[in-house]
């Protein structure tokens, strides 16, 4: 008898928390002020939370990218620059002016070096099963 009249009272729990998820509203709003929230807590903001856009597009760049001579124009006067800082350092510590360096820089695609490995080497990097 005991049994089932606590079965009874937590099926009747159960039955009340899945009705009270589903209603709708926060149940809070029908609870009396001294119980629904507390005096030092702010007011609900009017209107529901917004999420950000995230899927809007940014607007257009105010400027244009550099062109291919403006950025061969840059790197090499950052190189002159590179280059003349490391001799005045070679001349300050009291040492030769070390040698200018010269790094190669492809112009087109077509310009670049393709390394294609010999004909009997491995190129998948394992080893066959024995």
């Amino acid at each position: 008898m005991v049994r089932a009249s606590f079965r009874l009272v937590v099926t009747r729990l159960g039955l009340a928390t899945l009705v009270a998820g589903c209603a709708p509203g926060v149940i809070s709003d029908h609870l009396p002020g001294e119980m629904a929230i507390p005096a030092g807590a702010p007011a609900r903001p009017a209107t529901a939370y917004v999420y950000p856009a995230v899927h809007d597009m940014p607007a257009p760049r105010a400027t244009t990218p550099m062109t291919d001579e403006e950025q061969d124009k840059a790197e090499r006067d950052l190189r002159a620059v590179r280059d003349r800082q490391e001799a005045q350092e070679g001349q300050k510590e009291g040492q030769k002016a070390p040698a200018k360096k010269t790094i190669p820089v492809a112009k087109k695609p077509s310009d670049e070096v393709i390394v294609v490995p010999p004909a009997d080497a491995k190129t998948s990097g394992t080893s066959a099963n024995p």
